[in-house]
């Protein structure tokens, strides 16, 4: 049938028939893929709906979702007729059904793809089907729509597709278990099963010597019994009972690698009662009305599972004519520890959807899974609310769910985003790579900015570069950008990466000129790295770009087989008590005298940065003087221990030691690293303080890091800054541990 523009009606006070009579002449004629007709397989599904309690709203717009694609301006013409609210249900039940055909499509066709690759794309689907629809009828609306065309197939004796039966077990039933439908859950599952594994479903079939509505009779009348025996007996329990379906016995069969006779709980009943003494007191009961099968006893309730579900698990043998001695799985508990199992982090479809995992128990502690436990509840409410008040149900569903979309490549892969996520996100959430190279993006097919927020459902596609790295502007939570994490960690390691590349070339260029003035360029570099304790070459020449490699560490390296001269070392001795002579009535212009000594040709280490009043030690150098360094200096520690004959001890001078107070005496360069949660503005902030202190900063590295243990980035920076006295630092790190986000501040 081709599209129409309006179609009109006379207003029928009933709503329901208004509806099926508005879209009848519109799809009465039209065939489903199924081969199904349109109309009947609208009115299956309502009736199914209204089978499980929905209310009149949801059927209606189940007949008007069938219409939308049938009109044009379907939007205007259904609002008019039926009001905003069934026309955005009706409008996303439609276009649901479009976006999860190509998922569906997606998933079924790629004979290369990993299973764990396609089980995520099984789970964002279920997802999405939850996500995409801002009204949760709509959920319902699929799942009964699935259900009847499994339905269809059943009655014309026919296979259904295997990617739809497919879909439809790993995706319809999961998720309709996850909402408490159970009704719905087990006959997909056996639908589904019925058509992919033909033989095996037979099989299992022909073991039930009973037809299923025969052994639901018996369930019934074994429920009866119990009820009223334990009632005679003073206890008011409360009793329910079903006969296992197909699928289920396959799937413990599997799971457990047990054969049809050692499942016993193929019948099975659960009693429910107020205590924890009733719980003990109706299993003695049990095991004393029919015969306990020994081996198949579990007390969860003593020992509850790791995910918190307590029960009692018995099996017996029920010895009464309609029995036949077949086994029946009886569960015992307080309503409290129901209420817990069912909605709580043990939830029935928490263990028995563990897939590989088997049957030992999943706690369902992540976000997705509470959100569920919350919508399940939703759904209860739904059938009780009348249209007007469903739609503050719908908004509390959609609150629920509106921290995540989810989004389709142009293969119809499911992406998973958090709401408000842009094209770069999405590009990030794909590769790296791509996420580094994305330069545009297109939306259902039209060019958009990079920072537009995509919606659930959306087909993307990113224009990428052949390479090349992101923007800053990226970074700038402002311009809007990004909004994952994952994005902004990948983008900020891409900054430091680049960083780190630069400290490292000016490391090599420093390491190589030395080499080049002591003629040793044939020394490879990995092999000067290892004999100064760094990992590799890399590791060396990041210390030295970031200036905390001493040029001694490495003569001493390049010349280990150097005899000691101590020639040599008096002759130096010497020349410095010498000049001492010659400079005793000038100061030491680094505030350092050589006891013993006088004044000499002095220079502050650049490994440690000494400043008054830090205890040093010096160092007889090769031509330049004494070197002078802290006395914890590793560097000096290891040049001491090859040459203790060069060690010499210094001392602050009365000059250096009037710190603050001497404005003649030289300001000394330190190093500050500070550790904080990045942020922007931070290092502004932290500048502030040194420059409020009046401490000149001479020298800033920065780099930021993705935190193993927290959600934020962390933020390494090394301030360097000239100072008088080490009192005046300590009194500013201080002030610096109180600006936001700073975890520690110490000189290094």
């Amino acid at each position: 049938m081709g599209l129409v523009n309006e179609v009109d009606f006379p207003i029928n006070p009933d709503g329901l028939t208004q509806a099926r009579q508005f879209v009848a002449p519109l799809i009465e004629s039209e065939l489903l893929d199924s081969g199904e007709n349109m109309l009947a397989h609208a009115d299956a599904v309502a009736q199914l709906l209204n089978s499980v309690g929905a209310a009149h709203d949801l059927q209606i717009a189940t007949y008007l979702g069938y219409a939308v694609p049938m009109l044009k301006r379907a939007p205007e013409i259904l609002a008019k007729k039926f009001g905003k609210s069934l026309t955005v249900l009706a409008v996303d039940a439609a276009e649901i059904v479009k976006v999860q055909r190509q998922a569906r499509l997606r998933i079924l066709h790629q004979p290369t793809a990993e299973a764990e690759e396609i089980a995520l794309q099984t789970e964002n689907v279920r997802k999405m089907l939850l996500a995409f629809s801002r009204d949760l009828r709509v959920v319902l609306m699929r799942l009964g729509s699935r259900l009847q065309t499994l339905r269809f197939y059943a009655s014309i004796k026919q296979i259904a597709p295997r990617d739809l039966a497919q879909e439809s077990l790993t995706v319809f039933a999961p998720l309709a278990n996850r909402l408490g439908l159970w009704q719905l859950k087990w006959e997909l599952e056996d639908l589904s099963f019925r058509f992919l594994e033909p033989q095996t479903y037979q099989s299992i079939a022909r073991s039930l010597d009973q037809k299923r509505i025969q052994r639901e009779q018996h369930v019934a009348q074994l429920s009866e019994h119990i009820k009223s025996s334990l009632l005679q007996l003073g206890f008011k329990a409360q009793v329910s009972g079903r006969a296992k379906h197909i699928y289920s016995i396959v799937k413990k069969m599997r799971g457990k690698k047990l054969s049809f006779d050692g499942v016993y709980d193929v019948t099975a009943l659960r009693v429910l009662v107020n205590n924890v003494n009733e719980c003990y007191a109706v299993l003695a009961w049990v095991h004393t009305a029919f015969e306990p099968i020994a081996s198949e006893f579990d007390d969860y309730i003593a020992k509850p599972k790791q995910n918190g579900y307590q029960s009692i698990h018995t099996v017996v043998r029920d010895n009464s004519e309609t029995g036949g001695a077949r086994p029946v799985e009886i569960q015992i508990r307080t309503h409290t520890m129901h209420q817990h199992a069912e909605s709580g982090v043990a939830a029935h479809w928490a263990y028995k959807e563990a897939g590989v995992k088997g049957y030992s128990g999943v706690q369902a502690t992540g976000a997705y899974d509470a959100k569920i436990a919350v919508i399940r509840q939703l759904i209860a409410w739904e059938r009780d609310l009348s249209s007007q008040d469903g739609d503050d149900t719908n908004v509390m569903a959609a609150k629920v769910l509106a921290d995540r979309i989810y989004v389709l490549t142009p293969e119809a892969k499911v992406v998973d985003l958090p709401a408000g996520a842009t094209a770069i996100d999405f590009a990030y959430a794909l590769h790296t790579d791509l996420g580094h190279r994305c330069r545009g993006a297109k939306v259902e097919g039209t060019l958009v900015s990079l920072n537009t927020p995509l919606q659930n459902g959306q087909t993307v596609e990113v224009i990428a570069s052949k390479e090349g790295g992101p923007s800053r502007d990226w970074l700038n939570q402002e311009l809007g950008f990004l909004v994952s994490h994952r994005a902004r960690s990948k983008v900020r390691a891409w900054f430091n990466a680049e960083q780190a590349e630069q400290t490292i070339a000016k490391g090599r260029d420093w390491v190589e000129k030395i080499l080049q003035r002591e003629g040793k360029t044939s020394i490879a570099m990995d092999t000067l790295a290892g004999k100064l304790d760094f990992a590799n070459a890399n590791e060396m020449f990041m210390t030295a770009g970031k200036d905390e490699l001493s040029t001694r560490a490495i003569e001493l390296v390049l010349r280990p087989t150097d005899p000691i001269d101590k020639s040599s070392t008096e002759s130096e001795l010497v020349q410095l008590k010498n000049k001492a002579a010659k400079n005793t009535n000038r100061s030491s212009p680094t505030g350092v005298i050589a006891l013993g000594v006088g004044a000499v040709l002095t220079q502050l280490a650049k490994c440690c940065k000494p400043a008054p009043p830090d205890e040093i030690t010096g160092f007889v150098t090769r031509g330049k003087g004494l070197s002078v360094h802290r006395a914890q200096c590793a560097n000096f520690k290891t040049m001491a221990q090859r040459e203790p004959d060069r060690v010499m001890q210094v001392a602050w001078t009365d000059t250096a030691s009037l710190g603050a107070g001497n404005k003649r005496h030289a300001a000394y360069p330190v190093d500050v690293q500070i550790q904080a949660i990045d942020r922007q503005g931070l290092l502004r902030d932290i500048s502030e303080v040194f420059a409020r202190e009046k401490m000149n900063v001479i020298g800033v590295q920065t780099q930021s890091v993705k935190s193993t243990q927290t959600d934020h980035d962390t933020a390494w920076m090394t301030f360097t800054i000239e100072i008088n006295e080490v009192k005046r630092l300590e009194n500013a790190l201080a002030v610096v541990r109180n600006v936001k986000g700073v975890q520690r501040a110490l000189r290094k």
